[in-house]
């Protein structure tokens, strides 16, 4: 008997969500929880305590590294990279990891938008089909090439296991699907953690000599002597606020963010691959979750903003979760026990950088 067909990239973001997305009436958003807290979408959360778990503005620090530059003639295959780093971690040919982040920053010059792989993009996450690169295709195109750092032998923490705990993008100004980005990379920041060591890894967009977008994604690299760092906060979590919108997410966001991504890690594809780190079950990629977020707020994202996200616990596939936004900017995916899969904040910039 056939097996089931691989979702292709032409899948559309309500058969990656099963069925529609409910949408929660306004009456019932209004309605008391039975916990007696306030549920209204006007409840906010205060995520200046997640500070610590997401990225740092460290420009003044970073522009006092001399960091050697080297200049890549095409963008990186992922696949080689992934397959570098999985031989890595074979017994016996771990290397010694390097105290600090490589001095060093990667670019590619002149980066094309592959039009079709935008069109497959958005349709995963849910994007409208615009001649506007959504915030996080950038982080897709220049993924490559932070994987190419990531997967050096003096990368201070191992690719395998690594966890993505972190992300904020700095939207400068709106990006076109027929402008060509000239991409740097480097890591900073590594910092000891409760449960070992974290990096941030820069990834940097530019048009004709002019920045106009930045990520910073942090990473978490577990160990088993722990880093001695903050702990995370061990509060009471604060109750979620009621969902404008509940998501049935299926098993094949896995496979198909896998394809417009590149990112082929298994946890996020095979059952197997999930299970020997550690997971029941595949679980949603990071950056799928925040473009999904970012897809719903997009009729109310200005040309020029920053967004943060932390991701809190793994999504399983298949899940349900709920969605809420609030009108300052805050947002999240919590599962249906009110535990937290993402947190995040959309702000809104003054001004495109000198």
């Amino acid at each position: 008997m056939a097996g089931p067909k691989e979702p292709s990239d032409d899948l559309t973001v309500d058969e990656l969500i099963e069925g529609p997305t409910q949408v929660i009436p306004e009456r019932d958003l209004a309605a008391p929880h039975p916990g007696g807290h306030d549920v209204s979408l006007e409840s906010t959360h205060d995520l200046s305590a997640l500070a610590d778990d997401r990225t740092h503005d460290l420009t003044a620090t970073a522009a006092r590294v001399v960091r050697s530059r080297v200049e890549l003639a095409q963008m990186p295959a992922a696949g080689a990279l992934y397959r570098r780093a999985l031989l890595g971690a074979l017994p016996g040919r771990r290397g010694r990891r390097a105290p600090q982040p490589p001095s060093v920053e990667l670019a590619v010059a002149e980066v094309a938008v592959d039009r079709s792989h935008l069109a497959a993009y958005d349709r995963v996450c849910g994007f409208r089909l615009t001649d506007r690169l959504p915030a996080t295709f950038p982080h897709i195109m220049g993924f490559p090439l932070a994987l190419r750092l990531m997967t050096a032998p003096d990368f201070p923490i191992p690719l395998t296991g690594v966890v993505h705990v972190g992300n904020r993008i700095t939207v400068h100004r709106p990006i076109r699907a027929d402008e060509t980005l000239d991409f740097t990379t480097y890591a900073e920041n590594l910092r000891p953690h409760d449960r070992g060591r974290q990096v941030d890894v820069v990834l940097v967009g530019s048009v004709g000599g002019e920045e106009v977008w930045r990520g910073v994604s942090t990473y978490l690299g577990k160990e088993r002597t722990p880093g001695g760092g903050e702990r995370r906060d061990r509060a009471e979590p604060t109750p979620a606020p009621a969902a404008s919108a509940r998501w049935r997410v299926e098993p094949s966001v896995g496979t198909a963010y896998a394809r417009v991504s590149g990112d082929h890690n298994p946890i996020h594809t095979s059952r197997l691959g999930a299970r020997l780190f550690g997971f029941r079950r595949p679980i949603a990629h990071g950056m799928w979750s925040k473009a999904r977020c970012l897809a719903a707020l997009e009729p109310r994202l200005p040309d020029a903003y920053t967004v943060d996200v932390a991701f809190k616990l793994p999504l399983p596939l298949p899940s349900t979760v709920n969605f809420n936004s609030t009108p300052t900017g805050n947002f999240a995916i919590h599962d249906s026990h009110a535990r937290p899969h993402l947190l995040g904040t959309v702000r809104a910039e003054g001004r495109a950088p000198s």
